[in-house]
């Protein structure tokens, strides 16, 4: 899996004319599922991202968590994370997931950030989206768990 994650002052996903999700303060994540993914990495990144000290203390340091500043999470689906766009001008997407594995390892993820996120709101897998933000900060990161970490394990 991988995740990009945007610390976010509000954010919202519109489809069609209709905002289906919307967030406070947090965290926006687009997240992306490759084709060899398990519920073992979306497990690991949803509490990796709960968990991740991205928020100022009272000194301005960011000390921190989403669990800590008691933040909302906004989750999009993103296979466009795994293009491939070493040859020619057209990205490869072969290395994302089909939506037989995406859909259900997306779920797992969101239900897993559930458990520890208060308020956590989804784009619609698939659909065309409109995904609309302000960055705090900005602070933007990169997550992935490693396939030859879970391979390793």
């Amino acid at each position: 899996m991988r995740i990009v994650l945007q610390r976010v002052k509000h954010a919202s996903v519109t489809i069609n004319g209709r905002v289906v999700g919307q967030i406070g303060p947090g965290v926006l994540i687009l997240l992306g599922v490759h084709a060899s993914d398990t519920s073992d990495a979306a497990d690991f990144l949803a509490q990796k991202c709960a968990d991740l000290r991205i928020f100022d203390d009272d000194q301005g340091k960011m000390n921190r968590s989403l669990l800590d500043v008691k933040g909302e999470a906004l989750v999009v689906s993103q296979f466009t994370l795994y293009a491939d766009t070493s040859h020619g001008r057209r990205p490869s997407y072969i290395e994302a997931a089909r939506p037989e594995i995406a859909v259900p390892l997306y779920e797992h993820f969101v239900a897993a950030l559930r458990k520890l996120v208060p308020k956590v709101e989804t784009g619609e897998f698939g659909a065309m989206m409109d995904v609309a933000l302000v960055n705090d900060g900005p602070v933007t990161l990169v997550l992935e768990r490693s396939r030859e970490v879970r391979s390793a394990e």
